[in-house]
């Protein structure tokens, strides 16, 4: 590992109350953590509300400022995560609210780890909380250990220090970026004069959002174990460097684990750094109220203005000033690192047309694809069309997200990393908020079994963004980078009953060109308890049956995680496609989680 020294809604959360294990955090770049102040007795209804604001779009943005806005947006109805008091308050400022939810915290129980690794550290790899989701160690002992399987694409990066570690506190953690590609000489380098365009990627800024980190260590396994296998993966290795920063906000993710495993429930909510001397230890944490400050906050572009709070227990607090926390300074030093400037001055003056890289940062969640500027919706970037170009590019490939400007979708929030990114160096910069606004799936904590069909939204709109780093403001191009091809995703779950009749899940093509291609492929996933009972159907808009797979009683394994390749060549790409899947024998049962086309 190499060092571098660094300058100082609609039922919005189910999923918040499935069964929870939980993290430890022990030696290694992080050690373990004492316990945070208990919370207050005020704090003993641990519950989280979620608060519909009606017509809180047209709210005046005073009446706001304080309040953790949920990604979600009904019409005009805005929600706010909170506590019981968050009522009273929301009242006080003038604002017309309605209990829109109550969610108890999730269980909490002690971390899992696997005995039958070889060694300590491989062990602290798979060590998981909430039912999979990696610890701050296994995310790092992950980092070590791809670098050390793919010596000659992956190099770990200590780009700073957590906020614990650099004010001497314990249990603090460096903070660790990965360089992928095929190396040759002179590739990941902390320089911005690089050979190949540059993509980075930034997960859990925000402690809270458990599917970002996943997203992440997924995107780092597929691009390293899919060299030299998967086109795609080696295409991206052989051109581009691929930057990652699984977690932004170590600090602030232990002690989101510590929530769920016993260190007080409400820091399962937990969204800010781990910073407290500006209370300090005065604020409860629970879902309406926290330490820290947030550090999509702090970034020194258009910093204290919208969306943002000067008390420091409000979940949105700016910080004492711009840029004032350690990890925003690494995590600047790392932009600067990797981007050439190529914008002067001014809101509305453009980047070079020339700009090579690509910028993503991944939140939760609501489906959406933003882009700047987040400040104000009124304001319109120097380079806004093909921003936004790229932007319904990737909300296509991910099956019909939301896209825009944050405040025309959302609200507008100031200092984020997005701004930032672009308005000091011109890189084109996006935030992805990940995971639906509803259902099973929905909140910021969902069932881990969520993630795989997060996966394939996520997936194609990081390959995108990689081949768009070479030239990302020649022009949107197409939701897909191959023009010949064209593809949609539904992550919709469907029950399939035992022994029962068939299922069907819908995929509707449009703006494509001619008839599909020989070798067109069909992504299924299934999670059922014996798969040799599915038969499995793709259906044409023409009516045409093809059989992907049959039943085959004598196969007992779980689950189906499968890509078929189909001659489709006589049929139009255009029209409503459909995956049927049947039951065809008694006591087991199943769900279609995801599947993806591509003609």
């Amino acid at each position: 590992m190499r060092k571098r020294t660094s300058t100082p809604t609609r039922k919005i959360l189910g999923a918040a109350v499935a069964l929870a294990t939980a993290a430890a955090v022990a030696a290694g770049t992080g050690s373990s953590v004492a316990a945070p102040p208990a919370p207050s007795a005020a704090s003993a209804d641990d519950r989280a509300y979620v608060y519909r604001i009606h017509d809180g779009a047209h709210a005046d943005a005073a009446a706001l400022a304080g309040f953790d806005l949920i990604e979600d947006r009904d019409g005009d109805d805005l929600f706010v995560l909170g506590d019981a008091r968050t009522a009273k308050s929301l009242k006080d400022a003038g604002l017309t609210a309605s209990v829109h939810e109550k969610l108890a915290p999730a269980a909490q129980e002690a971390p899992k780890r696997s005995g039958q690794a070889p060694s300590l550290s491989a062990q602290m790899a798979e060590e998981t909380y909430y039912g999979g989701y990696r610890t701050v160690n296994a995310q790092y002992a992950h980092l070590d250990q791809v670098a050390s399987d793919h010596s000659t694409l992956a190099t770990v990066f200590d780009i700073g220090d957590s906020w614990r570690k650099a004010t001497g506190r314990p249990g603090g953690y460096d903070i660790k970026a990965i360089c992928i590609t095929k190396k040759q000489s002179g590739d990941c380098r902390l320089s911005p004069n690089s050979s190949k365009p540059r993509f980075l990627v930034q997960a859990q800024v925000h402690a809270r959002e458990l599917s970002t980190g996943e997203m992440a260590y997924r995107w780092i396994d597929y691009l390293t174990d899919g060299y030299g296998s998967d086109p795609t993966a080696t295409e991206i290795l052989d051109t581009r460097e691929v930057w990652v920063v699984p977690i932004g906000n170590p600090d602030g993710v232990d002690m989101v684990q510590q929530g769920f495993m016993g260190g007080g429930s409400g820091l399962q909510w937990h969204r800010k750094n781990a910073n407290h001397t500006h209370s300090p230890y005065n604020c409860s944490e629970n879902s309406g109220s926290g330490e820290g400050i947030d550090l999509n906050r702090n970034n020194g572009s258009h910093w204290g203005g919208a969306g943002t709070s000067s008390n420091p227990c409000s979940q949105v607090y700016k910080g004492p000033s711009a840029d004032s926390e350690v990890e925003n300074q690494a995590l600047h030093d790392l932009y600067r690192d990797l981007f050439p400037d190529t914008r002067s001055g001014g809101d509305t003056s453009a980047a070079d047309p020339d700009t090579q890289g690509m910028f993503v940062t991944m939140h939760s969640y609501s489906n959406m694809v933003l882009f700047p500027w987040g400040f104000n919706s009124g304001v319109e970037t120097g380079n806004d069309a093909a921003l936004r170009q790229m932007g319904r590019d990737m909300a296509q490939l991910a099956g019909g997200w939301q896209y825009g400007q944050p405040g025309e979708i959302l609200y507008d929030a100031s200092g984020s990393h997005d701004d930032y990114a672009y308005d000091v160096l011109g890189v084109p910069s996006f935030t992805w908020e990940i995971g639906p606004s509803g259902g099973s799936c929905g909140g910021f904590h969902p069932a881990y079994s969520c993630q795989n069909t997060f996966w394939n939204q996520v997936k194609p709109m990081l390959t995108y963004a990689a081949d768009k780093a070479e030239n990302p403001y020649g022009g949107g191009g197409g939701p897909d980078p191959d023009p010949t091809q064209c593809t949609g995703t539904n992550g919709d779950n469907v029950a399939i009953p035992d022994n029962g009749s068939a299922v069907t899940s819908n995929i509707t093509l449009s703006g494509c060109s001619g008839n599909a291609s020989t070798s067109s492929k069909v992504e299924v996933h299934v999670q059922h308890t014996w798969r040799g009972d599915l038969t499995v159907d793709l259906l044409a808009p023409d009516g045409s049956s093809y059989r992907l797979k049959n039943a085959s009683g004598n196969d007992s394994a779980d689950d189906i995680h499968e890509t078929y390749t189909v001659n489709l060549s006589s049929e139009a790409r255009n029209g409503t496609w459909k995956l049927r899947l049947q039951d065809t024998a008694r006591y087991d049962t199943g769900t279609l989680d995801t599947w993806t086309l591509t003609l």
